[in-house]
């Protein structure tokens, strides 16, 4: 009987202490709230409404306890992607092995990076809005935090954005808008006013019966809720093996000479390479290549015929061999004149020769230095490879027939007859100066 009364009191004083615990938090979570809703409403509004506020995910959850008053918010915890995955494990698995995982690496490997201000980076009004995705290492936020940036630290609120964390959200095409869009990968643009997202918004407009097909972006990169994305080409249309036409496989060697993978003067693979491969940036087989090519071809065999799918994705890839004749052309003119002393090497340039990853940084140094040696030539041809030679393949596979035309293939033409007038302008120039 004495032993049966003393765990009797035991069990009535943990259970005493967890109902304090729980009251505790409550209160706690309380003072968040009725704080928050005075500094931050809208934050507090959506957490009201998300699925968290349902399932008492609270502040603490997510935020930890040391942050109780105004002037010690520092030590408010901002969640990264891990904390996320103690609850959504096969979402976080998923999204590590996809490419957006890769965004950050990716934004840093790149050289112009470093040479751009860096609100746009870290800030996040520039490359670093998007390019923020990507899990990092404790050093990399250090690093961020030590340059005064707090924010940016998980990539999940991209798609799900605070404090709603909405799975609809994220499924609605709109929510790639926001980084699929404009100068250099104006998916959404293309999408949108294709066949396929016009029939999305007729769908939404109740112009369309509920049943019809009306895919969108997720439908076709994000199927059945994967976080992983690839796509066949990737964002800088090249991959190995070469083409076996020979002019076709020049070109692409052309091309990655200028991105610096292939050493111009050798023809040996780089450093950069390795970076290529380090965040799977491109298909370098033809087996990843051709896995990537049937899950969209199975993607689009749920509304088209196999034969139809096939010959409209090959169309694809022949535009890209055409446009990159242009682009290996416009390359060769500009690798001409630093060949022949009329562009100086700048600084930064892994060699003398075109570098596309300066972005439009053709000077090689940071945004406030050497501004009297930007070389035009140089950002014509790289407004040639991002804006247009993008737009060019980036359409056919979109299905957007004025994007492919006028704002892809004719204005690689006509950044190519600028080049052409360019140089030899150039030549003459430096002719008469001798």
């Amino acid at each position: 009987m004495k032993g049966e009364s003393m765990n009797r009191t035991t069990r009535i004083l943990l259970l005493g202490a967890a109902l304090v615990l729980l009251m505790a938090a409550a209160a706690w979570a309380n003072d968040c709230i009725e704080c928050h809703e005075k500094e931050t409403p809208g934050m507090v509004a959506d957490w009201r409404i998300s699925e968290h506020s349902k399932n008492d995910v609270d502040c603490e959850t997510c935020h930890g306890d040391k942050h109780s008053t105004a002037e010690d918010f520092l030590l408010a915890v901002l969640p990264d992607e891990h904390v996320c995955a103690e609850c959504h494990e096969e979402q976080f698995d998923s999204f590590t092995h996809g490419k957006h995982n890769h965004g950050w690496t990716v934004l840093n490997a790149i050289p112009a990076t470093h040479w751009a201000p860096d609100e746009l980076i870290e800030g996040g009004r520039g490359c670093g809005g998007c390019h923020n995705m990507g899990v990092r290492s404790e050093a990399q936020k250090a690093e961020q935090f030590e340059k005064g940036y707090r924010y940016q630290t998980n990539s999940c609120d991209e798609c799900h954005t605070r404090h709603t964390f909405s799975k609809k959200e994220a499924q609605n095409p709109r929510a790639c808008q926001q980084c699929h869009m404009g100068y250099d990968h104006p998916q959404w643009e293309m999408w949108s006013s294709s066949k396929h997202g016009e029939r999305w918004f007729a769908q939404q407009e109740g112009s369309l019966p509920e049943g019809a097909s009306a895919p969108t972006c997720q439908h076709c990169h994000l199927p059945d809720g994967t976080h992983q994305n690839k796509t066949a080409w990737g964002f800088l249309g090249v991959r190995l093996p070469l083409p076996e036409d020979p002019q076709a496989a020049a070109d692409r060697v052309t091309i990655l000479k200028a991105l610096g993978v292939l050493n111009p003067e050798t023809g040996e693979p780089t450093a950069i390479l390795d970076a290529v491969k380090a965040v799977d940036m491109a298909r370098l087989d033809q087996a990843s290549w051709e896995t990537e090519r049937n899950k969209m071809l199975e993607t689009c065999t749920e509304c088209h015929s196999r034969a139809y799918a096939q010959q409209q994705l090959e169309l694809g890839d022949a535009i890209l061999t055409k446009a990159d004749r242009l682009m290996a052309e416009a390359i060769e003119i500009v690798a001409g004149l630093y060949r022949d002393g009329i562009i100086q090497k700048p600084d930064g340039y892994p060699f003398n020769y075109p570098f596309i990853l300066s972005l439009m940084h053709t000077n090689g140094a940071n945004w406030d230095q050497d501004l009297d040696k930007l070389s035009y030539i140089d950002q014509v041809m790289l407004r040639m490879f991002f804006k247009h030679r993008m737009r060019a393949y980036q359409a056919f596979f979109h299905v957007n027939p004025d994007y492919a035309y006028w704002y892809g293939w004719n204005m690689m033409t006509e950044d190519l007859g600028e080049i052409v007038e360019l140089d030899r302008s150039m030549r003459a120039r430096h002719a008469a100066d001798k």
